[in-house]
């Protein structure tokens, strides 16, 4: 093995481990950690050029895929998983991510990313000033039209960060009367209906891309997808298990120190 790949092998792994940890505990996918290492990875190695963010977040939506499998499996041995639920906003977030995967090609990144820092900063505040006592803004889920707007939008903003839906779907979740442990849970079944159409749709636009690293179709890579993907579907169900082990309060406060973290890297990203 080459000595210049064996740091980025080591990179890789890494990056995957931890990523599925955060991915099974908080029901979020992993991007925050993938995103920014798989970017930073391809400028040291000058691949990508000045798509390597797209190339990136595209990739890390493909590693979504195989931590949402894991996750989902390991929270439905709970019985925490409102399969109900999953049913009813996976169409609308699927649509979303669509949506998200073709115009995050053509809007800047650095505007998008200190918007949502400063929400997911503001997100990651209210859980950790509320803990005690969530903000509950309705006893109910919303239905019709409302539905499929936050449905379509989570998707949408996921697709352009590439990470799962758990962000913003944990934080619709609770405000709407759903516990913490049980909005994780569901919600790391909206990080494979993010993932896959995603996935597709920068497979398709990034299809003739000039300067894509070996082994992309699109702007996926697809050997780093696969050793983050493992990675990430081996600790997975660890992070799974470890979420229903801890006391309401503490995963509240861990959600919003793990929300904090990716707000202040977006931000930073988005300014520097």
């Amino acid at each position: 093995m080459a000595p210049d790949v064996l740091p980025l092998l080591i990179a890789m792994l890494c990056a995957g481990a931890v990523a599925g940890l955060i991915g099974g505990l908080f029901g979020i996918g992993g991007g925050v950690i993938l995103v920014p290492t798989l970017y930073h990875l391809l400028t040291a190695l000058q691949l990508g050029g000045d798509r390597a963010v797209h190339i990136a977040v595209a990739t890390s939506l493909a590693t979504i895929i195989s931590t949402s499998v894991a996750s989902l499996r390991s929270h439905h041995r709970t019985q925490n998983v409102d399969w109900a639920l999953l049913r009813a906003w996976t169409p609308w977030i699927a649509l979303g991510a669509v949506v998200g995967g073709v115009i995050a090609q053509a809007i800047s990144g650095a505007v998008l990313a200190v918007v949502f820092g400063v929400l997911a900063l503001a997100t990651a505040l209210r859980f950790a000033l509320t803990q005690s006592r969530p903000v509950q803004l309705a006893a109910e889920l919303p239905k019709g039209l409302l539905q499929a707007f936050l449905g379509i939008s989570l998707g949408i903003a996921s697709a352009l960060m590439g990470i799962g839906g758990g962000v913003f779907g944990v934080l619709i979740m609770t405000m709407c009367g759903r516990s913490i442990h049980q909005a994780v849970a569901t919600a790391s079944g909206f990080g494979l209906a993010i993932a896959v159409p995603a996935v597709l749709a920068n497979i398709a636009t990034g299809w003739n891309a000039p300067d894509l690293p070996p082994f992309s179709l699109g702007y996926v890579n697809i050997g780093a997808a696969l050793i983050l993907g493992a990675m990430t579907a081996i600790t997975a169900p660890f992070g799974a298990r470890l979420a229903h082990r801890l006391d309401r309060r503490k995963l509240q406060t861990l959600f919003a120190i793990c929300l904090a973290i990716v707000a202040l890297n977006m931000i930073w990203e988005g300014i520097s």
